[in-house]
């Protein structure tokens, strides 16, 4: 033994390769680092609206938390200082589908709040962006429309998030939603606002059922439209289509009335809207063949109904070589009161007699 040497060396015996093996398999397995996940926008939110998405996440609230969501969520869709727009974006951007339906709850659950905001113009606008998003949240929206239908088409900027809303519910939706709107057609089309919001959805929907709808609604109720001041407009709006099938139906919806209308100011317009095309030309000119001579003088010497007098002369003698009788009918019934027919108003109806060989 050489000196200094330990005696009792501190060797490691060898091991077999089984116990090799296993001491491998029982080796700790070192876990990778952490995947880096970059920071969400969240920190450019105010405040405010950081709370406003805890509290949408949020699967219970007291009541003072749910008045305090409901202020927020109000000032976040209808706020109007810069960065309003990209604040509403940031939120939405933030929610999953859970909280999102949870926030069309919040907007929809109370009549008054939905049509607080949806009467603002950046509500109407933010409101219009949430339709569509899910079919949960289209549901809620849905409902609130029944509940508030002629509130929300009377306004200027909320009718457009009930528009909107018909582009993206589903056929059952809208189906449910028509005999509502049939309803309530007259006093939506006799409304200043209303009346656009009519119009808007005859020619702005792309689904042609709507289309369909929407005009059988205003053939159906042509004669009380054509007697107002607004809901005149939807009939000349439809009869400007030159939809030769829905100018027949008004017409003939209208059909007894034509020499009541043509005396007022809004049916005259009507009148000579329909003198425009043929069939709907002979509805009219018929039903002033009919007339008894006296009325038939009132309305040539009338405010509006020489308007409508003369442009069925002019129109009548277009089609003299398929329907000589309308037009020579017209002059014949016209003529024995030629004298009476000098004023300022029927001047021109007097004129064209005259040059009548």
């Amino acid at each position: 033994m050489a000196n200094g040497a330990d005696p009792f060396p501190m060797t490691t015996p060898p091991r077999s390769a089984a116990a090799r093996a296993s001491v491998e398999q029982e080796s700790p397995v070192v876990p990778p680092p952490p995947r880096f996940i970059p920071p969400r926008r969240f920190v450019n939110l105010t405040e405010e609206n950081r709370s406003l998405i805890n509290s949408l996440r949020s699967a219970t609230s007291t009541l003072q938390e749910t008045d305090t969501c409901m202020r927020s969520l109000r000032n976040l869709m209808t706020s109007e200082e810069d960065g309003g727009a990209a604040q509403f974006r940031e939120v939405i951007s933030e929610l999953e589908a859970a909280d999102l339906r949870r926030m069309a709850w919040f907007l929809t659950s109370h009549s008054g709040y939905f049509l607080t905001i949806a009467r603002n113009k950046n509500g109407s606008y933010r409101l219009q962006k949430l339709l569509g998003k899910s079919n949960d949240v289209d549901t809620l929206f849905f409902a609130a429309f029944f509940r508030s239908f002629l509130d929300i088409m009377t306004d200027k900027e909320a009718s457009f998030v009930f528009i909107q809303g018909l582009r993206v519910f589903s056929n059952v939706m809208k189906e449910a939603l028509f005999p509502h709107i049939l309803e309530h057609a007259v006093d939506l089309a006799c409304d200043q606002h209303g009346c656009v919001a009519l119009n808007r959805c005859i020619t702005e929907l792309d689904d042609p059922y709507c289309r369909i709808f929407f005009l059988y609604a205003v053939v159906v109720n042509a004669l009380p439209f054509s007697y107002h001041a607004y809901g005149n407009f939807v009939v000349q709006h439809v009869l400007d289509l030159n939809d030769l099938q829905c100018t027949r139906n008004i017409a003939v919806n209208l059909r007894g009335h034509c020499v009541e209308l043509s005396f007022e100011r809004y049916g005259s317009y009507i009148m000579e809207k329909l003198l425009d095309t043929k069939e709907s030309m002979v509805v009219v000119v018929e039903e002033l063949l009919k007339c008894e001579g006296g009325r038939l003088v009132r309305l040539a010497r009338g405010t509006y109904g020489n308007f409508v007098v003369y442009k069925a002369l002019k129109v009548a003698q277009a089609e003299i070589a398929t329907r000589d009788d309308l037009f020579w009918g017209l002059v014949n019934k016209l003529k024995p009161f030629r004298d009476l027919l000098g004023a300022s108003c029927s001047y021109t109806i007097a004129t064209f007699l005259d040059s009548i060989d």
